[in-house]
């Protein structure tokens, strides 16, 4: 059964050489950002990291939003606030149809509302090498395809679309993830 661990960068050596001990050692073969482990019991173990700095990070939910600008793992700038949008009713007929009217504006200003914070927080010309997202997945890609926000496009993305609602705590364990080595583990069944 394979797992996933995100490893914090600064202690994958260490997390590598506790490998090689668990697993009756270890060969290392490294590609780019891509490092692979294969113990000398059959497990495996597929590092993933993503180092680009400084990083943008952009959570979105309905009712809540945090963006921020992290350099070396610490965020310099960031935005958190919560905007009401609607839940689904259970009401039909016209009711309904004027909720679910009613609940895509509200969705619609929080879209607009989170594009000027990410514009003014992460600006073209920022020097940005890397992109978090998360969240509402729907949501994101609607704040994304802002024509103003082109710049983002492009950059490394992690995706973290099972963050709680946004808030600052949220925002800085996303920068914490955003920055970890993700490793995917295959460790062989040894209750047989």
């Amino acid at each position: 059964m394979t797992r996933r661990l995100e490893i914090a960068p600064e202690r994958i050596g260490r997390w590598l050489d506790g490998f090689a001990e668990r697993h009756d050692g270890a060969r290392l073969t490294e590609e780019g950002a891509v490092v692979r482990a294969e113990g000398g019991d059959g497990a495996v173990a597929v590092g993933t990291s993503f180092t680009h700095d400084p990083l943008g990070v952009v959570l979105l939910r309905r009712g809540g939003y945090a963006v921020g600008l992290a350099r070396d793992g610490r965020l310099t700038a960031h935005k958190c606030g919560t905007r009401y949008v609607q839940s689904r009713t259970a009401a039909g007929g016209w009711s309904q149809q004027r909720f679910a009217r009613r609940r895509g504006n509200q969705a619609d200003e929080l879209v607009r509302a989170v594009s000027e914070h990410v514009l003014r927080l992460l600006p073209a010309g920022s020097g940005l090498r890397g992109l978090v997202v998360g969240g509402d997945r729907a949501l994101v890609r609607d704040v994304l395809v802002d024509p103003r926000l082109g710049h983002l496009v492009d950059l490394p993305r992690r995706e973290l679309y099972d963050v709680p609602d946004p808030k600052l705590a949220v925002l800085q364990e996303a920068v914490r993830r955003g920055r970890a080595v993700w490793v995917d583990l295959d460790e062989p069944d040894t209750s047989a």
